[in-house]
């Protein structure tokens, strides 16, 4: 096992990950921004280094100043959490070049995946079922229509880069298509500086699950089952579960033996999703993108098979055997969880501000995983995630109302928070049944 880890990231996810590695008896180093000096993640680190001002081009995808503290401290490997510097593959290469321990997958797998469409013909030539559109980039208007014409409207336009749902617009018919054509491409230049835009069908009632996967490192690749990720706003995940209500045990299994064929066809290793949209209808499903790194929700599949994915990750990137048997793996229970933002819960924009009040929930399957805590000052210059409440119980049922208990007992005065958005979504009916999709929550606008 490593001894010693630098974790390139930021609040939850940061403090996740060194607690792992301080149970595991590794030394955990971590980075910060002149913004987050005071938060939890930089106390509890056994070293702490300050990298760069609040923007996070100078501090958090700074890969000189990430790199110089790697060496500073004697980290021997580097963890990147999600987000920020996760799915770069030159960062990936450089850390490997520098003679660290990359805790993530190959660069190659990375950059594979972080085109859309390369990724969904690999995935196409691979047997993974991916929905009707373009092979290539539409090099410009003239060609997004014709694709359009083509596949039939409503179509997705998407950039082909990026991803965590970034990027994206819907056309109904040409005259949007012309809009959102240079919308997407203009947002895509902008954020990702890739202006390659794809066109795909669109299903207007879909479900979006993924499947989490785990390159094992003596090359196999296995699968830890599906989590439903249809509560959404602005094609951002708000709530996760583990199972998806929707998923039957015959279209579990083509799912994960779907999930499996992706790693494989680019030589997964570490953690990975594979991410789908199911149409309830038919049960047909289509690749939607692979992340190629661990993903915010982890914590529900974590509950419902009973391992640590951070440390999973930490065995693979030591060349070590997993702690389960990938031969036996067997789900139980249920897990749901919900992303504590720092937003109005009506109309969902940011409201940063200084934390008053801090109270988390306790209790029999309840976990909080907070990159806050009273005194802290949530910024403006990240994401607003302030926290993830998870809650576990033996059936679904039992789970939500844990969960509505929880919601209840979280107290967070200061900045804005969704709480109140929780606590309705666990009373909404569609909800309840299970047979919801990712148009629930404007439903319930």
């Amino acid at each position: 096992m490593i001894e010693s880890l630098l974790v390139a990231n930021r609040g939850e996810i940061a403090r996740r990950i060194i607690r792992t590695a301080k149970r595991l008896g590794i030394r955990a180093i971590a980075v910060y921004s002149e913004a987050d000096a005071h938060l939890p993640f930089v106390a509890e680190a056994d070293e702490a280094v300050l990298i760069g001002p609040p923007n996070p081009a100078q501090s958090y995808r700074n890969t000189e100043a990430i790199l110089a503290a790697a060496k500073s401290t004697g980290a021997q490997a580097i963890h990147p959490g999600y987000g920020f510097l996760s799915e770069n593959a030159e960062f990936a290469r450089t850390v490997e070049s520098s003679g660290l321990v990359w805790v993530g997958p190959g660069a190659d797998a990375i950059t594979a995946m972080g085109d859309k469409i390369n990724a969904r013909n690999l995935m196409a030539a691979a047997g993974v079922p991916v929905a009707p559109g373009t092979t290539d980039p539409a090099a410009d208007l003239d060609a997004a229509v014709a694709a359009a014409a083509e596949i039939g409207y409503p179509v997705m336009v998407k950039a082909a880069a990026g991803g965590g749902g970034m990027g994206m617009g819907v056309a109904v018919d040409e005259a949007a298509l012309r809009t959102e054509y240079d919308k997407v491409r203009a947002f895509a230049e902008r954020m990702f500086g890739d202006g390659s835009v794809l066109i795909e069908r669109y299903f207007p009632r879909v479900r979006h699950v993924e499947v989490q996967i785990l390159g094992l490192a003596d090359g196999r690749v296995v699968a830890l089952g599906e989590r439903e990720c249809s509560v959404q706003r602005r094609n951002q995940k708000l709530v996760e579960e583990s199972p998806s209500p929707a998923v039957s045990p015959e279209l579990r299994e083509r799912f994960l033996a779907a999930a499996v064929r992706a790693g494989e066809a680019v030589g997964y290793r570490n953690a990975g999703t594979v991410e789908c949209l199911l149409d309830p209808a038919s049960d047909e499903f289509f690749f939607l993108e692979m992340n190629t790194r661990l993903q915010v929700e982890h914590p529900v599949t974590e509950y419902v098979y009973g391992v640590d994915l951070v440390e999973e990750q930490l065995r693979v990137a030591s060349g070590l055997v997993p702690t389960f048997d990938p031969d036996a793996l067997a789900p139980s229970g249920h897990a749901i969880e919900m992303r504590i933002n720092a937003e109005d819960p009506k109309r969902f924009l940011p409201g940063p501000g200084v934390v008053g009040t801090w109270v988390e929930p306790t209790g029999e399957g309840v976990r909080v995983d907070s990159g806050y805590t009273q005194g802290n000052t949530v910024t403006p210059f990240y994401d607003s995630l302030m926290a993830k409440l998870i809650v576990s119980g033996d059936t679904r049922e039992q789970a939500i109302e844990r969960a509505r208990t929880a919601v209840a007992a979280f107290r967070i005065e200061g900045p804005k928070n969704n709480l109140p958005f929780f606590a309705e979504l666990l009373e909404n009916e569609e909800f309840l049944s299970g047979a919801y999709d990712t148009g629930i929550v404007s439903r319930m606008r």
